[in-house]
Formats: structure tokens, C-alpha cells, sequence
């Protein structure tokens, strides 16, 4: 099962850019992947348990479950239901303090294909396009973070 991963160093505080990356209003902004995403039965914010569902601008559709959130260092989620070709799927956000205005954020996904007899060829691929998408999602968040005032957006609502 291939775990891919990507980072990138922002000029932003940790908590910040945790805060921004699960302001699913905001994030929308941002991130490039993604045109829609909405919590699942009635939830209004991350939380162990809560699934989401997404829609990425490719047309792929995935809903989520989140199994771990923990403000302002990780959230990590897992597959409940996605495109037919993956087995299983799962992600990770990690945002590590490099200094007080300076943080190392990570992404991480690990992922299976089926068929299984063709995993051998499909994975690597895969890998590459998410690969891609990963550091798109990232250069998304360091622009925004950085250049434009979406940070006291937040602050403020």
C-alpha cells in the first residue's frame, strides 16, 4: 500500500494554518482540489466521528470519516465511500512549529487500488497524479496564507 507524502514551509503560525485548513468555507478558497465539501448528519466542524463529504474539480466525489483531530498539530480522516478504483484511502495533515511565525506543514496519503492484480501498474500512477494534487493543495495554502488577508477573515468570523 503506497504512502505518498508532501511539505511545505509557511510563513504562518501553526495554529493559523490549522485553523485555515478546517474552515471548510475558506477552504474552498484555497485549495485548488476541491469545489464542494459538506459535513455529513447535521455536523458543523471537524471532529472524530463527523464524515464529509467532497467533490473534487476533476468530478471524483468522496466521503470521509475523520479518526483523528488534534488542534493545531494533525487531522487525519479514512475512506468510507470513493471512486470505485480505490481499495482503501486515507490522509493526513500535520502542521509543525519550525518558530513561533513558521511552520512545516505535511500531507500524507496512503492508498490501495483494486484490482489488486493491477495495483503493480495503477499505484505508481496514481501516486504521481495525488502526488501532484498534494503539492497544489500546498502552494494553495502558502499563497493564501501569505499574500492575501484570508487569515483575518478568519479571525473574524
Amino acid at each position: 500500500m503506497p504512502t505518498i507524502a508532501a511539505d511545505i514551509e509557511i510563513d504562518v503560525p501553526h495554529a493559523d494554518l490549522f485553523a485555515l485548513a478546517q474552515d471548510y468555507d475558506l477552504r474552498l478558497r484555497w485549495d485548488p482540489f476541491l469545489k464542494n465539501m459538506e459535513f455529513r448528519d447535521g455536523a458543523t466542524e471537524a471532529a472524530v466521528g463527523v464524515r464529509v463529504w467532497v467533490r473534487a474539480h476533476n468530478g471524483l466525489t468522496m466521503e470521509v470519516e475523520y479518526i483523528t483531530v488534534n488542534p493545531p498539530e494533525q487531522v487525519a480522516m479514512k475512506m468510507t465511500q470513493g471512486p470505485w478504483f480505490f481499495r482503501q484511502f486515507s490522509g493526513a495533515w500535520l502542521f509543525k512549529p519550525l518558530a513561533h511565525d513558521r511552520t512545516r506543514v505535511v500531507f500524507r496519503y496512503n492508498f490501495s487500488t483494486r484490482p489488486r492484480l493491477t495495483a503493480p501498474v495503477v499505484e505508481p500512477i496514481v501516486a504521481r497524479v495525488l502526488t501532484r494534487d498534494m503539492r497544489l493543495r500546498l502552494q494553495g495554502l502558502k499563497r493564501s496564507a501569505e499574500t492575501t488577508d484570508i487569515l483575518s477573515e478568519l479571525r473574524h468570523s
